[in-house]
This record gives structure tokens, sequence and C-alpha cells, in this order.
């Protein structure tokens, strides 16, 4: 029997950065709110001692138990999805401050272009550009609009970084300078520089010396230990949820965090959302969470699948092309748009590898965006390309020139020999929405309680490939100005196909945002067009993937979705309607 909680004011789905964002705006503003994570409870004490390769990057320590709950993959409609179970393939965050607590620390700002890809697209190159299997759209806002959103988050972040030579305007630079460099960094810089590109150093939410942010939190300065990505910081000098937002919504006494609460419905009666259905993960008890503002602050997969469970909206069609819940899912696969690109080996060069931190490294845009001339490019949108200095760890750093044996005494001899010669440079690039990869309810395999698992379909197009081969070729030409006596180069075959790997959580889409309901579920404010009083946060509302990391672009969504939900609290009703109406 579901037992039914007192009401509250707010009640958010996910302790990440969204929800934590979220939490800390309406707390502020004096607002009751309930924060419902199914993960543990996780503190920065947790984190101390724990640089343990074995449990956190080959165990997986933080990530999702795959077995409980996971998504079903396929690479192509006529195919039947199997369950992702293996970690390996799919790093999905849970627990306290959700994947901001393992995330690198890669802080961007997405490109203009990317907020109206379709009509600067038309205008340049005329419509017959864009593919027909493409659904790019434009976002319904503008960079100018989102701007103070991205500075409010670097702030809060303390993001250490600088400007972007080919980026748009600030309001203001980063709240603290970049951080330190080394001789690897310093030669892809000499080296793209003297190419005619415009290298720039990586904004990063490790950070580069002690910092207080606008809320009152303190952060430390990065100690460069090489363990970031897949671990909690012990040194407190990663920015994550919990030693920023989520401190600052406890502090207000206006908070409630609840772990093990597993979120299963929304539930509504058609017209607006009461509240949320979830299970006491420790006991079985279902309960009833009553709320003024609903806010899904999940992942991707969590703010698909319960709006599809719950009934909310109309789910896409790849068939028909109608429909909105579950359409234009976009990503960074580890095939195909990162991962990959040219690692240069060094016989007369060494570098110190082993000291490093998540997002220490320098990067190009020339290729990003709309920044190049595609008029006599076979694809849409670009690249950026990097050397990022993650640091060496023991157990998985060995690499090996292609055409070692992977055991025995040569192995060990050139992983020996090439510890500290060897640079690998990236071209992450963008992935435009098609309408064959989209996200539904899998017809056959179900969660731990019974509940269908969302079913993932991803597609690769042509003009992806073209653009991954493209990305992957620059690579190679900058690994070879570097000097590389071997340069190893990532091969993208023509018939490339998903790899049903969800590694890098820059997953995007399923619930997109437009300025009308007719092609988007929710409106700029993150609130949906069919439910005044639900709001849906996070990467889950892009209608396409950047060629950046998502984090950056996520919190500046989540500021202005906050701004929106404390507006709605006084006044009620469709949020970009009464923007309009005070601008007319």
């Amino acid at each position: 029997m579901v037992k039914k909680l007192d009401k509250v004011d707010v009640v958010i789905v996910g302790s990440g950065w969204t929800g934590g964002i979220v939490a800390a705006e309406l707390t502020k503003a004096g607002h009751k709110v309930v924060i419902l994570e199914r993960g543990l409870d996780k503190k920065h004490e947790d984190f101390i001692g724990t640089k343990d390769e074995l449990r956190y990057s080959q165990r997986y320590d933080l990530m999702q138990n795959l077995h409980k709950e996971t998504i079903t993959s396929r690479s192509d409609l006529s195919e039947t999805a199997l369950p992702v179970r293996n970690n390996v393939n799919a790093r999905l965050g849970e627990n306290t401050g959700g994947a901001g607590v393992h995330w690198n620390g890669w802080s961007f700002r997405w490109l203009p272009y990317d907020f109206e890809i379709y009509s600067k697209t038309v205008e340049r190159y005329g419509k017959e550009k864009i593919p027909k299997h493409s659904t790019i759209q434009d976002w319904g806002i503008t960079y100018d609009e989102l701007e103070p959103y991205f500075d409010k988050f670097e702030k809060t972040a303390g993001i250490s970084g600088e400007e972007n030579p080919l980026g748009p305007p600030r309001s203001d630079k980063y709240p603290n300078p970049p951080l330190k460099t080394t001789p690897a960094i310093n030669l892809f810089t000499t080296v793209t520089k003297e190419l005619g590109y415009h290298p720039y150093r990586m904004p990063s939410a490790n950070i580069s010396q002690a910092y207080e942010n606008p809320d009152g939190e303190k952060l430390n300065g990065c100690v460069y230990c090489a363990f970031c990505e897949e671990y909690g910081c012990d040194f407190g000098a990663k920015a994550d949820p919990i030693g920023t937002v989520l401190t600052t919504a406890k502090k207000t006494g206006n908070m409630e965090l609840r772990n093990g609460a597993n979120v299963t419905r929304v539930s509504h009666d058609g017209k607006r959302a009461t509240g949320v259905i979830y299970v006491d993960t420790s006991t079985g008890q279902e309960y009833e969470q009553p709320a003024e503002i609903v806010v899904l602050a999940g992942f991707v997969f969590t703010n698909t699948k319960l709006l599809l469970l719950s009934e909310i909206g109309v789910p896409y069609n790849p068939e028909t092309g109608k429909g909105i819940i579950g359409k234009n899912f976009t990503g960074h696969f580890s095939n195909l748009s990162t991962y990959i690109g040219a690692r240069g080996f060094f016989e007369d060069k060494k570098f110190n590898l082993y000291a490093g931190t998540g997002a220490m490294g320098v990067t190009i845009d020339d290729f990003a965006g709309d920044h190049e001339d595609h008029t006599n490019l076979d694809f849409l949108h670009g690249f950026e390309i990097h050397y990022s200095q993650l640091g060496a760890r023991p157990i998985s750093n060995n690499q090996v020139p292609k055409g070692t044996p992977l055991w025995g005494k040569e192995f060990k001899k050139n992983s020996l020999h090439y510890t500290n010669r060897n640079l690998f440079i990236t071209s992450q690039t963008g992935f435009l929405p098609n309408k064959y990869s989209y996200l539904d309810l899998d017809p056959t395999y179900k969660d731990a309680l019974g509940n269908p698992l969302l079913r993932v379909t991803v597609k690769y197009m042509e003009e992806d490939i073209s653009r991954s081969k493209y990305g992957v070729a620059r690579c190679e030409e900058i690994m070879n100005n570097m000097g590389a006596d071997i340069v190893d180069v990532d091969v993208v075959p023509d018939d490339l196909q998903f790899d049903h790997k969800f590694y890098t959580d820059h997953f995007i889409g399923g619930v997109i945002m437009g300025p009308t309901p007719e092609n988007s579920a929710v409106n700029t404010y993150s609130q949906m067009w069919d439910m005044e009083n639900l709001f849906v946060v996070g990467g889950s509302s892009f209608p396409h993937t950047s060629s950046y990391n998502p984090t950056g672009t996520i919190g500046a969504f989540a500021y202005r979705a906050a701004e929106g939900m404390i507006s709605y609290l006084k006044t009620g009703g469709l949020l970009t309607q009464i923007e309009h109406a005070k601008n007319a």
C-alpha cells in the first residue's frame, strides 16, 4: 500500500548538478524542497584515501548497479535490443551528487551555433545542406540569453580557465586562472599555433587555487594527483554538487535529501503533476510525495523513462516522425565521436605523465560548430581537438605501439620504454540527431521492480562517419608535427556501427526543448508544455549534442530553470508566454 506523505513546495528527482542547483536556488528563496536520490548517501569524507584504481576504475564502485537498473541497446530498428549489464560499457552515476562527483571537470560553454543550428545552417548554406533524415532544430533561446547563467555556474563551481580566442562574448573572466601547464601541453600549444590554429587551456572544475564561491562554499587548490575521473575528490579541489550547491541548500534548513528513494512514476491528474511515487530501496515500502512543483533532474535515461512510464507527453515514433518523448537521442559515442584520434610514441622525448588532473589540458576550436566553412564538406557541425593530461595511473598506463603482442617479453619491454614517451590527442565530435536514434520502453526486458527498461536505439549516419574521419585526420596531422617517431591512428570504417557502449555519460535528448509545443516537450525554462508544474532539467532537454562536454551548459540551463520555478511559484502559468508578454 502506498503511503502518502505531507505536501512540500518542490520535489526533485536526482541529486546531481541539476538537482543540486535547483535545490540551492529554491531553498535560498525560502521554499521547502525534498530531493529523492536512488543511490547511497555520500560525503567528501567517504573519498579520503580512496586512490584505489582496482576498486574505482576496474570494479566501478561509484557507478550504477546495472543488474538492477540499466538500458537495452540496439543499432537499428530491425534489431532486438539487449541489456547493457557491464560497467565497462556504461558508467552511469549514482549516489549523492550523481555523476558530478566522479566527473573529470571539463566545463565548456557551447557555441551560439548550437542553439540556433537550424536557422544558422539554412542562412549560410540553404535547406538542401540538411540531410533528409536529420531532425536538427533551433532551441528557442540564443547564446546571449543564456550567457548570464553560464557565468553563474562558472562562479559557483570556481571554474579555472582562459578565454577561448574563437569563443563567443563573455560578461566576465573565469573566476580562477587555468591549471598548471606541462611540457606535453606546451608542445601541443606550440605546434597548433604554428599550424595556424588557436589553442587555449581547457575550462576546468579542478580548481587552480583556493576559492570561495558566491554562496560562501570553499574549494581547495588542486594537487594534480591524477584521480579525478571515476573518483570523488578527497582534497575538496574538484567542484562537485556535494561541496557546493547541496551544501548551500542544506544550510538554509529548507532541504531534505532522502537516499535510497527510487522514483518510479510522476503522479498526475492529466493536467498537473501532483507529486511522485517512489520505493524505499531498503524496505520496499512505496511512498507518494506530493508537491506543488515536480522536477525531474535525473540523467537522460531516468527522465525519459519516468515520463514514458507516467504516460506524460506523446512518445516519439520513428516510423511516422510524430511524438516528442524519446526523440533526438544524441551523444558522444566511444568508437565514433570521442576516445579516438592519434597516439604518438617518442624515442628521444620523455614526459612526466603521472602528474595530472581531470581537465588539465589544451584544445583548439578551429573545427568546432560552424567555424569552418562546410560548403564542400559532407557533414554539418564539427569537433574540438585536445590533449589532456589526466595523469597516468599504474594499471591503465600500458600504452604500446600497434603490432606489439598483448603479453610477454616484447610487451613488457615496450610498456616500460614508452611509459613516459607517448601522447594521445583526440577529436571529440558533435553527433547530430536523426530520426532513427531515439529512446522508448523495451517490450521485453524489465528492471528489478518489474517496470520496462528504457530501450536506446543509435544509428550512425554517413555524415557522422565522415565527420569522425575528418577529425581523426586532423589529429594525425598535429601529432606528426609534434615530432612523434611512431604515430598510431585510429581507423574509422565506412560501415561503422554503434558499439553499445555508454561510457562517456555525455548523452543528450529525449525530452527536448524548443519554441513551441509542436516540436518540443519543454520550453527554454525546462517547463513541460503539457504540464506546467512539471520541469525536466538537464541534458535530456537538449535537442542535440555539441563537440564539447555538456556539464557547463547543463549547469547554465539548471540556473535558468530554477529562476523560472521561483517565478512560477509566485504567478503560475507557462513562463515563456509570461516572458513574451513582458517583452511585447
